[in-house]
């Protein structure tokens, strides 16, 4: 999946503003750590559905090297203050044969203004191309902006053993 390496779009958003979606590069690294030290605690549980404020070398490692075949991962880029910054962020790994699981994180003060649903959007594009078959999500109940935008975009509720979290699919096929 080479050109998905090299993925790089931009979007308007529906505050009129642009935005960059490309593929994580291992030169974002510290660049993820501002935007992630961006994010609060809140925002973060919701991610990863613990508390988490840092990350080992071996986290980091795992999030920034990216095969884009297995592991898809991009980015959200916006111009502030005159300078390019991450303010989001995209995933998703194959966890069986023709399916792969979703996860997003957006800086909270970009919150609400459809980066997330971007994300998704190309993402969804980028696994249709690559062959899978399915997206799924787990959702903490508790985010209701995030259950909607992943509604929005045709993932239904889907039966799992832990209650307290929304399990969600989409099929691409």
């Amino acid at each position: 999946m080479g050109d998905v390496a090299t993925y790089s779009a931009s979007e308007r958003l529906r505050d009129g503003s642009t935005i960059h979606i490309r593929a994580l590069w291992p030169a974002d690294r510290d660049d993820m750590l501002r935007a992630i030290g961006r994010t609060s605690a809140q925002s973060l549980r919701r991610r990863f559905f613990v508390p988490k404020r840092g990350f080992s070398d071996r986290e980091i490692a795992f999030f920034m090297n990216i095969d884009f075949d297995s592991h898809v991962a991009l980015v959200t880029e916006l111009d502030e203050n005159g300078q390019r910054v991450i303010v989001g962020g995209g995933r998703y790994i194959v966890s069986e044969p023709g399916r792969a699981e979703l996860a997003f994180v957006v800086v909270d003060a970009y919150q609400g203004k459809g980066i997330g649903s971007a994300l998704l959007r190309h993402l969804i594009s980028i696994a249709r191309k690559a062959g899978l078959q399915a997206l799924t999500a787990e959702v903490l109940p508790e985010n209701a902006p995030m259950l909607r935008v992943f509604e929005r975009l045709g993932f239904v509720p889907r039966p799992a053993g832990d209650p307290s979290v929304k399990h969600l699919e989409l099929k691409l096929s």
